[in-house]
């Protein structure tokens, strides 16, 4: 009599019975054949089925337990679905298997090729990979590789805060402190080793210890975030210098050359208590910006200049847009964004301050205002004037124009 195995199987049937009395397993096979025996016609006869090779060799696993036995009935089959369900359902007729009353309830119908095909893609995932690392790689492979090396394998855990540090702090005279693991990474990139992360605003008690045995550099994000992370280092830890990514920036998405820019233009810890950090500007600037100023009281017409401009910008301004305008740019700080208006100051719209000179290039005009969480420059200052802008508002500026308004925070005080 022709029987097929499981590994040929379509479909298993996966049903379990419970017996209120003790039999054996021949028992339960028995009643298989006898109570469905002409139930589902000649066509679907089981033994005509596992004699055709259509139906498998059935399978019982029994257990007794106080007196009852319980188990589990395996039918593979090469059957359609339809005829396979009809199959199945037809072994919850059982209800009597000898002397002893029987429940049967199938649980499952298990799809053979569901579980081959899941095989077939573990098993070709394990040779791709193993012809992927006997293939030479291309050049940008090897960059990636030796990125991913350089950003992953040398990065550690310092410290009983366990923080995210580069290979070189114990040895290291200096440490350059940043915000969070991601900022560490970039700075691994491009080759400090000797950086370590706060992981949050609070400080943590190792950054503390290193800042009373190493020379102490923090390094933030040119955001108010930034600042106020600078404020809790000098509160807390004796902190040597201080430096910021450029305004609007991350230290996690810097290039190699403005990490040794704002490295170079670092301020003490002295001079930034002196000054206080600013939201929109990078502590590092403020030493050249305070000189130039002495350099203009020095002179007799530049600072008229400054006060007429000013003081021109508050009497162009109306009552109602000097109001708007404050309300604005007190709602934008810390955002590092920036409103644009139309005539009746409507918000066109909301854009980054990175995006605001490509924003102002593509609508060119209709534009009648812009506040913005950052610094106005001659560029900014350029592009606005091209495309008629009437006012620019921030809470400082570094540039002029006698075409449109730049007003600052001190015009709406």
């Amino acid at each position: 009599m022709a029987k097929i195995a499981q590994v040929s199987a379509k479909y298993i049937i996966h049903a379990m019975i419970q017996i209120e009395g003790v039999v054996d397993k021949p028992d339960v096979i028995g009643a298989i054949f006898g109570q469905t025996e002409g139930l589902l016609g000649a066509d679907l006869e089981l033994r005509e089925l596992q004699r055709s090779g259509r139906i498998g060799r059935i399978e019982v696993n029994t257990e007794t337990k106080a007196g009852k036995t319980t188990g589990e009935i395996i039918v593979p089959s090469s059957l359609d679905k339809a005829e396979t369900a009809i199959v199945a359902a037809a072994l919850e007729i059982i209800q009597r298997i000898g002397p002893c009353n029987a429940k049967t309830r199938v649980d499952s119908l298990e799809d053979i090729r569901i579980s081959k095909r899941k095989q077939v893609l573990e098993r070709a995932k394990e040779l791709l990979k193993t012809l992927t690392g006997s293939v030479l790689p291309d050049s940008q492979e090897l960059a990636d590789e030796v990125a991913y090396s350089v950003r992953v394998m040398e990065i550690q855990e310092y410290g009983k805060e366990r923080l995210a540090a580069g290979p070189a702090i114990d040895e290291s005279e200096e440490i350059i402190v940043v915000e969070g693991r991601a900022d560490v990474l970039n700075l691994l990139k491009h080759g400090f080793k000797n950086v370590i992360a706060l992981n949050g605003t609070s400080v943590p008690h190792t950054i503390v210890d290193l800042s009373k045995k190493k020379t102490i550099t923090a390094f933030v994000d040119g955001d108010r975030g930034g600042d106020l992370i600078i404020k809790e280092l000098l509160g807390v830890a004796e902190l040597d210098f201080v430096t910021k990514a450029p305004d609007g920036k991350e230290v996690e998405e810097i290039t190699k050359k403005e990490i040794h820019k704002a490295l170079r233009g670092r301020i003490t810890a002295e001079q930034a208590k002196m000054e206080g950090p600013s939201s929109s500007s990078p502590p590092r600037r403020s030493v050249p910006e305070r000189k130039v100023e002495q350099k203009r009281d020095d002179t007799r017409d530049k600072p008229r200049e400054r006060i007429v401009t000013s003081n021109s910008s508050a009497k162009k301004m109306k009552t109602e847009e000097k109001k708007n305008f404050s309300e604005m740019l007190e709602d934008l700080i810390g955002t590092r964004g920036a409103y644009v208006l139309d005539e009746s100051l409507n918000i066109l719209g909301k854009v980054p301050v990175s995006e605001l000179q490509s924003t102002i290039k593509s609508l060119r005009s209709g534009i009648y205002a812009v506040v913005l969480d950052g610094i106005i420059d001659k560029d900014l200052v350029s592009i606005a004037e091209r495309a008629y802008v009437k006012f620019l508002v921030a809470m400082e500026s570094k540039a002029k124009s006698t075409r449109l308004t730049v007003v600052t925070g001190e015009d709406l005080e």
